[in-house]
Protein backbone atom coordinates (compact mmCIF):
# COMPACT_ATOMS: atom_id res chain seq x y z
CA UNK A 1 0.00 0.00 0.00
CA UNK A 2 1.33 3.06 -1.03
CA UNK A 3 2.00 6.10 1.73
CA UNK A 4 -0.36 8.46 0.78
CA UNK A 5 -3.17 5.63 0.40
CA UNK A 6 -2.34 5.03 3.72
CA UNK A 7 -2.38 8.21 5.07
CA UNK A 8 -5.50 8.68 3.83
CA UNK A 9 -7.37 5.96 5.62
CA UNK A 10 -5.55 6.60 8.81
CA UNK A 11 -6.30 10.10 8.93
CA UNK A 12 -10.05 9.48 7.75
CA UNK A 13 -10.55 6.86 10.60
CA UNK A 14 -8.61 9.32 13.19
CA UNK A 15 -11.03 11.73 12.31
CA UNK A 16 -14.44 9.55 12.86
CA UNK A 17 -12.85 8.01 16.63
CA UNK A 18 -11.11 11.61 17.68
CA UNK A 19 -14.25 13.38 19.05
CA UNK A 20 -16.40 14.07 21.97
CA UNK A 21 -18.85 10.89 21.00
CA UNK A 22 -15.79 8.36 21.20
CA UNK A 23 -15.39 9.31 25.11
CA UNK A 24 -18.42 8.08 26.58
CA UNK A 25 -17.70 4.44 25.90
CA UNK A 26 -13.29 4.72 26.43
CA UNK A 27 -11.86 4.76 30.08
CA UNK A 28 -10.49 8.55 29.35
CA UNK A 29 -14.22 8.93 30.11
CA UNK A 30 -13.21 8.84 33.73
CA UNK A 31 -10.82 12.04 33.96
CA UNK A 32 -13.19 13.95 32.25
CA UNK A 33 -15.55 13.72 35.04
CA UNK A 34 -13.41 16.38 36.32
CA UNK A 35 -11.73 19.73 35.85
CA UNK A 36 -9.06 20.12 38.20
CA UNK A 37 -5.27 19.19 37.01
CA UNK A 38 -4.58 16.85 40.41
CA UNK A 39 -7.88 15.24 39.81
CA UNK A 40 -7.81 14.48 36.07
CA UNK A 41 -4.25 12.96 36.59
CA UNK A 42 -5.33 10.88 39.89
CA UNK A 43 -8.28 9.44 37.99
CA UNK A 44 -6.79 9.29 34.62
CA UNK A 45 -4.33 6.98 36.11
CA UNK A 46 -6.22 4.50 37.34
CA UNK A 47 -8.42 4.34 34.75
CA UNK A 48 -5.28 3.65 32.27
CA UNK A 49 -3.69 1.02 34.69
CA UNK A 50 -7.14 -0.74 34.53
CA UNK A 51 -7.57 -0.74 31.31
CA UNK A 52 -7.74 -4.16 29.63
CA UNK A 53 -10.97 -6.30 29.32
CA UNK A 54 -14.44 -4.90 29.20
CA UNK A 55 -14.95 -1.40 28.59
CA UNK A 56 -17.79 -1.19 30.59
CA UNK A 57 -16.17 -2.61 33.41
CA UNK A 58 -13.27 -1.24 33.77
CA UNK A 59 -15.35 2.64 33.67
CA UNK A 60 -17.68 0.68 36.35
CA UNK A 61 -15.09 -0.28 38.50
CA UNK A 62 -12.87 3.17 37.75
CA UNK A 63 -16.28 5.06 38.59
CA UNK A 64 -16.34 2.60 41.63
CA UNK A 65 -13.13 4.10 42.99
CA UNK A 66 -13.84 7.54 42.30
CA UNK A 67 -16.65 7.40 44.52
CA UNK A 68 -14.81 5.71 47.53
CA UNK A 69 -12.70 9.25 47.26
CA UNK A 70 -15.81 11.00 47.02
CA UNK A 71 -15.55 12.02 43.54
CA UNK A 72 -12.29 14.46 44.94
CA UNK A 73 -9.46 12.27 44.21
CA UNK A 74 -6.75 14.83 44.92
CA UNK A 75 -8.32 15.64 48.36
CA UNK A 76 -8.48 11.96 49.04
CA UNK A 77 -5.11 11.08 48.48
CA UNK A 78 -4.05 14.10 50.92
CA UNK A 79 -6.34 14.30 53.63
CA UNK A 80 -7.81 10.65 53.87
CA UNK A 81 -7.63 9.04 57.13
CA UNK A 82 -6.86 4.88 57.61
CA UNK A 83 -10.49 4.42 58.23
CA UNK A 84 -10.82 5.84 55.10
CA UNK A 85 -9.05 3.36 53.23
CA UNK A 86 -11.68 0.44 54.75
CA UNK A 87 -13.76 0.23 51.36
CA UNK A 88 -10.86 -0.16 49.18
CA UNK A 89 -9.79 -4.09 50.68
CA UNK A 90 -12.88 -5.11 48.65
CA UNK A 91 -11.75 -3.72 45.50
CA UNK A 92 -10.78 -6.27 42.39
CA UNK A 93 -10.38 -5.89 38.86
CA UNK A 94 -8.95 -8.84 37.09
CA UNK A 95 -5.84 -9.16 38.61
CA UNK A 96 -5.42 -5.79 40.17
CA UNK A 97 -6.32 -6.23 44.03
CA UNK A 98 -6.25 -4.30 47.07
CA UNK A 99 -2.98 -4.79 47.64
CA UNK A 100 -2.08 -3.01 44.21
CA UNK A 101 -4.34 -0.33 44.75
CA UNK A 102 -3.35 -0.05 48.58
CA UNK A 103 0.02 0.87 47.51
CA UNK A 104 -1.06 3.22 44.52
CA UNK A 105 -2.59 5.39 47.05
CA UNK A 106 0.30 5.20 49.08
CA UNK A 107 2.76 5.89 46.61
CA UNK A 108 -0.09 8.77 45.52
CA UNK A 109 0.12 10.65 49.08
CA UNK A 110 3.96 10.12 49.11
CA UNK A 111 4.50 11.94 45.62
CA UNK A 112 1.66 14.94 45.81
CA UNK A 113 3.44 15.78 49.30
CA UNK A 114 6.40 17.16 47.05
CA UNK A 115 5.15 17.66 43.95
CA UNK A 116 1.94 19.50 42.75
CA UNK A 117 1.35 17.42 39.57
CA UNK A 118 2.25 13.33 38.50
CA UNK A 119 4.06 15.01 35.59
CA UNK A 120 7.18 15.11 38.04
CA UNK A 121 6.85 11.58 38.53
CA UNK A 122 8.13 10.91 34.98
CA UNK A 123 10.51 13.89 33.82
CA UNK A 124 12.33 15.16 36.99
CA UNK A 125 13.69 17.98 34.94
CA UNK A 126 12.07 21.23 33.17
CA UNK A 127 11.81 19.75 30.36
CA UNK A 128 12.10 16.33 28.45
CA UNK A 129 14.61 16.22 25.36
CA UNK A 130 15.00 12.68 25.07
CA UNK A 131 13.52 11.51 21.22
CA UNK A 132 10.77 9.19 22.51
CA UNK A 133 9.48 8.74 26.40
CA UNK A 134 11.00 5.58 26.74
CA UNK A 135 13.61 6.77 29.36
CA UNK A 136 10.32 9.03 31.19
CA UNK A 137 8.83 5.68 31.55
CA UNK A 138 11.44 4.01 33.11
CA UNK A 139 12.34 6.99 35.49
CA UNK A 140 8.43 6.78 35.88
CA UNK A 141 8.61 2.82 36.97
CA UNK A 142 11.69 3.06 39.05
CA UNK A 143 10.14 5.58 40.99
CA UNK A 144 6.93 4.06 41.39
CA UNK A 145 8.60 1.70 43.17
CA UNK A 146 11.07 3.37 44.74
CA UNK A 147 10.26 2.57 48.57
CA UNK A 148 8.82 -0.63 49.93
CA UNK A 149 6.22 -2.19 47.91
CA UNK A 150 4.25 -5.30 47.38
CA UNK A 151 6.21 -7.27 44.69
CA UNK A 152 3.18 -8.64 43.19
CA UNK A 153 2.38 -4.27 42.41
CA UNK A 154 5.05 -4.59 39.78
CA UNK A 155 3.36 -5.72 36.88
CA UNK A 156 0.87 -3.19 37.14
CA UNK A 157 3.32 -0.55 35.84
CA UNK A 158 5.51 -1.59 32.69
CA UNK A 159 8.46 -0.70 31.84
CA UNK A 160 10.35 -0.81 28.39
CA UNK A 161 13.10 -2.22 30.29
CA UNK A 162 11.13 -5.67 30.63
CA UNK A 163 10.45 -5.30 27.01
CA UNK A 164 6.70 -4.54 27.23
CA UNK A 165 5.48 -2.32 25.13
CA UNK A 166 3.47 -0.16 28.24
CA UNK A 167 0.17 0.16 26.14
CA UNK A 168 -1.37 1.65 29.06
CA UNK A 169 0.94 4.09 30.63
CA UNK A 170 1.81 5.01 26.56
CA UNK A 171 -1.97 5.73 26.57
CA UNK A 172 -1.81 7.67 29.75
CA UNK A 173 0.47 9.75 28.24
CA UNK A 174 -1.20 10.19 25.59
CA UNK A 175 -4.10 11.44 27.39
CA UNK A 176 -2.13 13.67 29.51
CA UNK A 177 0.10 15.27 26.17
CA UNK A 178 -1.19 15.68 23.29
CA UNK A 179 -4.04 17.89 22.56
CA UNK A 180 -5.86 19.61 19.47
CA UNK A 181 -9.35 20.65 18.82
CA UNK A 182 -11.43 17.58 19.25
CA UNK A 183 -11.57 17.68 23.02
CA UNK A 184 -10.66 13.86 23.72
CA UNK A 185 -6.96 13.76 24.89
CA UNK A 186 -5.93 17.08 27.56
CA UNK A 187 -2.73 18.27 26.46
CA UNK A 188 -2.08 19.18 30.17
CA UNK A 189 1.47 18.44 30.35
CA UNK A 190 3.93 20.59 28.71
CA UNK A 191 7.40 18.67 29.74
CA UNK A 192 6.36 16.28 27.40
CA UNK A 193 5.99 16.38 23.65
CA UNK A 194 3.38 14.76 21.43
CA UNK A 195 6.55 14.15 18.83
CA UNK A 196 7.83 12.43 21.83
CA UNK A 197 5.06 10.19 22.67
CA UNK A 198 4.87 6.37 22.02
CA UNK A 199 1.96 4.86 20.33
CA UNK A 200 0.25 2.75 22.56
CA UNK A 201 0.33 -1.20 20.80
CA UNK A 202 -1.44 -3.62 22.31
CA UNK A 203 -2.09 -7.38 20.49
CA UNK A 204 -5.20 -6.12 18.69
CA UNK A 205 -3.23 -2.80 17.18
CA UNK A 206 -0.59 -5.12 16.03
CA UNK A 207 -2.43 -6.91 14.16
CA UNK A 208 -4.00 -4.02 12.42
CA UNK A 209 -0.53 -2.08 12.24
CA UNK A 210 0.85 -5.79 10.38
CA UNK A 211 -2.06 -5.85 8.07
CA UNK A 212 -1.11 -2.53 6.94
CA UNK A 213 2.55 -3.10 6.17
CA UNK A 214 3.66 -0.46 9.51
CA UNK A 215 5.33 -3.72 11.33
CA UNK A 216 7.12 -6.58 10.31
CA UNK A 217 5.92 -9.09 12.54
CA UNK A 218 2.75 -9.49 15.25
CA UNK A 219 3.89 -8.74 18.15
CA UNK A 220 3.15 -6.42 21.00
CA UNK A 221 6.18 -5.51 22.82
CA UNK A 222 8.61 -2.35 23.30
CA UNK A 223 10.95 -2.66 19.76
CA UNK A 224 7.45 -2.90 18.07
CA UNK A 225 5.71 -0.22 19.53
CA UNK A 226 9.06 2.02 18.67
CA UNK A 227 9.35 0.82 15.25
CA UNK A 228 5.18 1.42 14.59
CA UNK A 229 5.66 4.50 16.05
CA UNK A 230 8.92 5.94 13.76
CA UNK A 231 6.44 4.45 10.90
CA UNK A 232 3.49 6.74 12.15
CA UNK A 233 6.14 9.49 11.99
CA UNK A 234 6.41 9.22 8.45
CA UNK A 235 2.43 10.18 8.01
CA UNK A 236 2.98 12.72 11.09
CA UNK A 237 6.00 13.85 12.63
CA UNK A 238 4.86 16.05 15.19
CA UNK A 239 2.15 13.75 16.23
CA UNK A 240 2.56 10.10 15.30
CA UNK A 241 0.18 9.12 18.54
CA UNK A 242 -2.86 10.35 17.40
CA UNK A 243 -3.05 7.34 14.73
CA UNK A 244 -4.26 5.24 18.37
CA UNK A 245 -7.46 6.33 17.42
CA UNK A 246 -7.48 4.86 14.00
CA UNK A 247 -5.50 1.83 14.87
CA UNK A 248 -7.14 1.12 18.13
CA UNK A 249 -10.42 1.48 15.89
CA UNK A 250 -9.51 -0.77 12.90
CA UNK A 251 -8.91 -3.09 15.63
CA UNK A 252 -11.10 -3.43 18.01
CA UNK A 253 -14.51 -2.21 16.38
CA UNK A 254 -14.71 -3.01 13.20
CA UNK A 255 -12.41 -6.43 13.91
CA UNK A 256 -10.36 -5.31 10.69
Amino acid sequence: MQITQLQSILDEKVAHYNQPGFIDKDPIVIPHSFSRLQDIEISGLFAAVLAWGNRTTIINNCRKLMGWMDNAPYDFILNHKDIDLKPFVHFTHRTFNATDLLYFIEFLTRHYQQYPSLEDAFVSAATYKEDTVEQALIHFHDYFFAEEHPQRTQKHIATPQRKSACKRINMYLRWMVRKDNAGVDFGLWKKIYPRQLVCPLDVHVARVAHRLGLLDQNKANWQSALHLTYQLRLLNREDPAIYDYALFGLGMAERF
